[in-house]
């Protein structure tokens, strides 16, 4: 049987091994049944069943397998790098044949003992069947979208998108038929790594549980009974999560995804940094030279909230000269590191902070021993594109003009870092630094980032379809939140007072950094030396309302109400169960607590409130928030600084050195191998690593995962290479 890492190293087509494995499993149902044939009880007649389908979907699948594994090849970005959403379905059949062999080979070693569970093991073996339909529905779907793919790109290899010109109707008509319930149930996280396997099980009865405390007016008593439903029971927990991931709202994915910053998930990161301290960077003039040796204005953020402060926190291994955090102390301080990284971070543009990607931020400080500055940016719906766009491109120039006075670099070399939304936020602000003609990065490292925000089919993003950590509601409702017009105008904001809401920190203003602009040393100390180096509880908050004006970015229309109605639809209506459950709870609970003055209890742990609560303030899950056709009908601007990879090639082939990491199992992973590919055809340097058994944000399980600490460490690996250390 194949391990975690070798899952590509071999051609797609059929081995001995991997006959092997279909001709166990094969046998071992055909043992099975026999012994079972005799049995006319509920459990045995379901238990031969099951059985007789898994045999039955072997004998379809095989030569659908072979189809796909032919023209799968034509696809990757070279022959060290073999991968591309069709083999990471061809995988997806791997481990299921594994998985379902390990069950049926249970039955047949324990079919006899008298401590055999016969009910477990019918709902186990059910489940391996559903499995398989289920993936035999999506590679017949892979089927017609491969006979979709004629465009030839630059490499002279197949476009893994498919032309706008292909009806989609008999693709969605297939697809309709994929259950999926089954992939969040027993057989969750069968694709990964081992030991990642119970991390998302655990997180998936987290995200359910947590619906219950969200969707919930019910007593804590009731919270408990459903939470413990949820962990005993896997069928009524894959009922709830593909429930709220067809039904619950953005707020819902957004308080899910920030109690990664909670004090449970941040217990285990128990790694100290010499520094780690917030900036507030002020919305005031900023000049930078330009490369033909002008001047320009960097534009001030300004889109949909007006002018506001910019959040950034520097994380460091070592106190330096001239690095915020360094002052006060006492002690040597290091003199000024040459090279700086600046980090943007992931969360579907939608969530999350820098505080909750320190989980590796930190361990990336001590092995590069090289400061990184990672950009709190505003997120959406609040704040939708280009918003963020505007403050990590203010961010970045604001850090090539203070490396030096605050961050304890003299940024001879910048690297830009990104994960998921922040790779496709870094990109864009590359393509702004052209457009400005203004000094570009000196190389960029992604992992895992869209680079195609458009409402596009590729065989990868199906497997949103299947993923514990992203499912595809969720990822339609983060797509609408960033994109969606927004109809407050900036102009509103105009004449508003800039107010930090960092009032805990010391504000400074730029005639205080000129007075600080002394020698942390003593005055001894020799002029390279006379470095500004702020107390640790300081934070840059000087205020100027110069005016600078943002250039808009040119929007177009989104695709076809058609295809987004027959899509939806096929999404709405892709379980074969009934997604109206006893464990999908109407409820409500308080995001703003109890103001009523009435006597209504609640307590709170963690953030999580308890208890009822006055139902004027409560949230329901409401069941009619079905994903429709009119709530996803919205422009999505054609835009090359929201779709990098739509840019004019004389952009792209100017892009810095470039190195992307994605993985077998993510929806993200055509998008990577689509933008390597292009990038490669026009001159670029770009490296693609393609890392198995892992699933999309697997940086932030690298406390609990080996093989995502490992993956981590390639991160590390490829940074290392554009710094050039």
């Amino acid at each position: 049987m194949s391990t975690c890492n070798d899952d590509f190293e071999r051609p797609f087509d059929f081995e001995p091994q991997q006959l092997d494995e279909w001709n166990t499993l094969r046998d071992l149902c055909c043992a099975n049944e026999k012994y079972f044939d005799s049995h006319q009880d509920k459990n045995g007649i379901k238990i031969r069943a099951a059985l007789v389908a898994i045999k039955d979907y072997l004998t379809d699948l095989q030569p659908l397998y072979r189809e796909i594994a032919r023209f799968a090849s034509h696809f990757d970005f070279d022959e060290d790098n073999p991968g591309n959403g069709y083999r990471s379905f061809l995988l997806l059949v791997d481990k299921c044949i594994m998985y379902s062999e390990l069950i049926c080979r249970q039955i047949h070693d324990q079919k006899d003992s008298v401590f055999f569970r016969k009910s477990y093991y019918m709902k186990e073996i059910e489940a391996c069947s559903q499995l398989l339909a289920s993936l035999f529905t999506c590679l017949q779907h892979l089927k017609t979208m491969y006979s979709w793919s004629t465009e030839v790109m630059n490499d002279g290899k197949l476009s893994l998108y498919p032309l706008e010109q292909y009806n989609t109707q008999e693709l969605l008509n297939s697809a309709q038929n994929v259950n999926q319930y089954c992939f969040y149930g027993r057989c969750l996280g069968f694709q990964f790594c081992d030991s990642l396997k119970h991390v998302l099980k655990t997180l998936s009865f987290f995200m359910a549980s947590f619906s219950e405390m969200y969707y919930s007016n019910s007593t804590l008593l009731g919270l408990c009974t459903n939470s413990i439903k949820y962990l005993l029971d896997p069928e009524a927990r894959a009922r709830r999560i593909v429930n709220i991931s067809q039904h619950a709202d953005i707020s819902f994915c957004q308080a899910f995804w920030f109690l990664s910053e909670s004090a449970i998930m941040n217990i285990i990161n128990t790694s100290n940094l010499a520094i780690n301290q917030v900036i507030s960077i002020p919305p005031e003039e900023l000049v930078l030279p330009t490369l033909d040796e002008g001047i320009i204005s960097v534009p001030i953020p300004n889109s949909h909230i007006g002018k506001k402060p910019i959040h950034v926190r520097l994380l460091s291994s070592k106190r330096r000269l001239g690095m915020v955090g360094s002052g006060g102390i006492g002690g040597t301080l290091c003199g000024l590191c040459d090279e700086l990284i600046i980090h943007t971070h992931g969360g579907g543009f939608v969530s999350q902070t820098s505080r909750s990607h320190e989980i590796y931020l930190r361990n990336w400080t001590v092995t590069l021993e090289v400061p990184i500055l990672s950009i709190d940016y505003s997120l959406a719906p609040e704040a939708p594109y280009p918003r963020a766009l505007e403050e990590v491109l203010y961010a970045y120039a604001w850090a090539l003009k203070h490396a030096n006075t605050l961050l304890g670099s003299t940024a001879k070399k910048v690297i830009l870092v990104g994960d998921s939304a922040g790779g496709n936020i870094n990109l864009g602000v590359i393509l702004r630094c052209m457009q400005l003609n203004i000094r570009r990065p000196d190389g960029i490292f992604m992992a895992y980032a869209p680079v195609r925000i458009e409402c596009i089919p590729s065989p990868s993003r199906m497997l949103c379809l299947t993923d514990p950590l992203l499912p595809f509601g969720f990822m339609l409702r983060c797509l609408k939140a960033y994109v969606a017009d927004n109809k407050k105008s900036t102009k509103e904001h105009e004449n508003e007072d800039v107010k930090s809401d960092t009032e805990s920190f010391a504000e400074v203003s730029e005639s205080d950094l000129i007075a600080l602009a002394l020698s942390p040393n003593g005055d001894g100390a020799n002029d390279d030396q006379k470095l500004v180096s702020l107390p640790s509880d300081s934070t840059l908050n000087s205020v100027s309302l110069t005016e600078v004006d943002g250039a808009e970015c040119p929007k177009a229309q989104a695709k076809s109400r058609e295809y987004i109605n027959r899509f939806l639809n096929m999404y709405r209506n892709s379980g074969l169960a009934s997604t109206s459950s006893p464990v999908a709870m109407n409820g409500s609970v308080s995001r703003n607590g109890n103001s009523s003055g009435q006597s209504n209890k609640s307590w709170s742990l963690f953030g999580w409130s308890f208890g009822r609560r006055n139902s004027k303030d409560s949230r329901e899950l409401n069941m009619e928030n079905t994903i429709s056709s009119e709530e996803f009908v919205f422009a999505i601007p054609k835009d090359p600084f929201l779709s990098p990879y739509d840019a004019p090639d004389n952009m792209l082939a100017n892009i810095p050195p470039i190195k992307i990491l994605t993985c077998h199992l993510d929806p993200c992973l055509d998008d990577c191998i689509m933008f390597a590919r292009k990038l490669r055809s026009l001159g670029n340097k770009v490296t693609l690593d393609i890392l198995p058994g892992l699933p999309h944000g697997f940086l932030s399980l690298v406390q609990t995962s080996k093989e995502a600490m490992e993956g981590s460490e390639i991160c590390v690996g490829r940074i290392k290479e554009l710094l050039e250390l």
